[in-house]
């Protein structure tokens, strides 16, 4: 079979697996150098463990517009991720988990949308990046959706611009809606720093 065919033939196995499947390939990759040569009794534990360790964590979605430039998927956001992971998340990035498809392929953009919905119904929680004047779009809808579904919202602001109609809050007061009415700064993070503030409401949040 030459190269070609061969890739060819693997991105439409790739493309037919369902959910569950890439999840259990995903434990598997994740822990492949503890599993090799290993038999399938004690393969099994492992997996069972990491499931274990996964089933303890709150997912959280992290709503943001960095996976559209690769600067800042290398910078920004692998540092957001592993701040949020540092407290005891398990971070839901949806430009990981779902934007793996051929986007030459029909439906693909339609099946990413699908994708992240059910993500951002399915997580624990959200926590939004509304950078921008206004921020992105994409970011505003998922945050909408998690509002309306009344999940705990967290929202990080590095931007200093206010964009705003209202002097009480920084952004558009809808954004707010989602956090309590006093206290909401509590769940405002502007800096990576603050993240692990053991006072701060996500960290209370994941204790809890």
């Amino acid at each position: 079979m030459s190269i070609y065919r061969l890739i060819h033939a693997g991105r439409e196995y790739i493309l037919a697996l369902t959910p569950d499947q890439v999840f259990l390939i995903n434990i598997i990759s994740s822990n492949y150098s503890t599993i090799q040569g290993v038999n399938s009794a004690d393969i099994l534990t492992v997996i069972k463990g990491t499931l274990s360790d996964m089933a303890s964590k709150k997912t959280l979605y992290l709503a943001n517009p960095y996976g559209f430039s690769a600067q800042q998927r290398a910078g920004p956001l692998q540092e957001l991720i592993a701040a949020l992971e540092s407290v005891g998340a398990e971070v839901w990035e949806p430009f990981e988990r779902n934007n793996q498809l051929d986007l030459t392929s029909a439906g693909a953009y339609y099946q990413i949308g699908q994708a992240d919905l059910c993500d951002v119904r399915d997580s624990d929680g959200i926590f939004a990046v509304v950078n921008g004047c206004p921020p992105d779009e994409g970011v505003m809808v998922e945050l909408g959706m998690a509002i309306a579904w009344q999940k705990p919202v967290f929202l990080f602001r590095d931007d200093f611009r206010r964009c705003t109609d209202s002097e009480a809050y920084p952004l558009n007061l809808m954004l707010f809606t989602g956090l309590p009415e006093h206290g909401w700064e509590n769940a405002w993070y502007s800096s990576v720093d603050q993240i692990s503030d053991p006072d701060r409401a996500l960290a209370q949040w994941l204790k809890g």
